[in-house]
């Protein structure tokens, strides 16, 4: 009888089956190819290693070279990008597993290097993210993490076209094969900026009550649902997170709210990055069960979880699945690990960004450790 039987139960994500509940959560990697941020070989291998979770989530991927904020991240807004994610989709199946993509636009947490011709980045409104920095490429080819620039603000022109940007990024990734399409609507970018008290400080339909703050991420559900339709779409939130200068007051009535509206639209799932990793208050469980009673479809977690952990939320109802970040960098076979209640490889923090093979695609199997 399996240690964790909720774990590894089957599930219907939207029309997808999936055999197990073990997400692998979406880790930003910094190492697609140059020169224009397209899915390599070796990304394909990343995620293949993988493919034994339940559903795979990628790291997140622009939308448009306004929507990068950091440099070497995969794109999907060209034909070779969306090839390179073909390459990486066709790996994966081919190792029976399924995936979703991130859908990104970083918004305001972003630098004039990264943009087209050095323009400054785009906001709901034009207020810097304090304490926030992005990684980019220096002049003299140097790599180097700097302050993000004051951003300017966007006009509803301009946000109508950034919402058929994300049609457009879904429909390459239906053509790509990905199986779902995941909404970043967490971590302070800009779906997160326009719900989000202080960043947000527009007078039009998309800024002020609560309603109007929440209306660009719904836009681009909508939108996104209506290219590729409702059943592939996700959607992740971060609720009370402070990453990239996030507000926590009003946080949590925003999610309450979005949970609700999402609902309504009967996606596929949705998914919540649990705040503390970044520095913001854990969710209780009672707040946990509030969003589950708000959202009836799949509700994924993700924050610092192990096994029984897991176990216990899937157990409660809280939770129909729990994704898992660091763990499944380091442990490719994370579920057999799980099933066997194997030692877990431990991840090296100086490999998360950048590089090549080393601390990607060589964290040992268990039959390679001697397990």
């Amino acid at each position: 009888m399996s240690l964790f039987p909720h774990l590894f139960s089957p599930l219907i994500v939207g029309n997808l089956s999936t055999p197990n509940r073990i997400w692998m959560a979406p880790m930003t990697r910094s190492r697609a190819g140059q020169p224009g941020d397209i899915p390599t070989e070796l990304n394909a291998r990343y995620y293949a290693q993988r493919a034994s979770a339940g559903l795979i989530i990628t790291e997140a991927s622009q939308i448009s070279r306004q929507g990068q904020g950091y440099a070497w991240t995969p794109g999907i807004y060209t034909d070779a990008q969306e090839a390179g994610w073909r390459r990486v989709v066709e790996a994966v199946h081919g190792a029976g597993g399924r995936i979703a993509i991130q859908l990104w636009h970083v918004g305001r947490v972003s630098h004039h290097l990264l943009q087209e011709g050095g323009q400054p980045p785009v906001a709901p409104s034009p207020i810097r993210a304090e304490k926030t920095e992005c990684f980019v490429v220096l002049p003299d080819g140097t790599p180097a993490q700097v302050p993000v620039d004051v951003p300017r603000e966007l006009t509803r022109r301009e946000i109508e076209g950034i919402v058929q940007d994300y049609a457009a990024a879904a429909r390459r990734a239906l053509r790509a094969g990905f199986d779902l399409v995941e909404v970043h609507g967490a971590n302070g970018y800009l779906p997160n900026q326009f719900l989000d008290i202080r960043a947000n400080q527009r007078r039009d339909e998309y800024g002020g009550s609560l309603p109007n703050r929440a209306r660009f991420l719904l836009e681009v559900v909508d939108a996104v649902a209506g290219a590729i339709g409702r059943e592939r779409v996700g959607v992740r939130l971060s609720p009370k997170g402070v990453f990239c200068d996030m507000t926590i007051e009003g946080s949590w009535e925003a999610a309450l709210y979005v949970a609700a509206e999402l609902d309504k639209r009967k996606i596929a799932y949705l998914h919540i990055a649990e705040p503390d990793w970044a520095g913001g208050p854990p969710l209780t469980e009672e707040e946990k069960g509030t969003l589950r009673r708000r959202f009836a479809p799949v509700l994924s977690f993700c924050g610092n979880y192990d096994a029984p952990r897991a176990e216990s939320t899937i157990a409660a109802g809280i939770a129909d699945a729990i994704a898992f970040g660091r763990l499944f960098l380091a442990n490719p076979d994370l579920p057999e690990r799980f099933r066997r209640a194997a030692p877990l490889n431990e991840p090296d923090p100086s490999t998360f960004y950048g590089g090549a093979e080393k601390g990607y695609t060589d964290y040992p199997f268990l039959e390679a450790a001697g397990a």
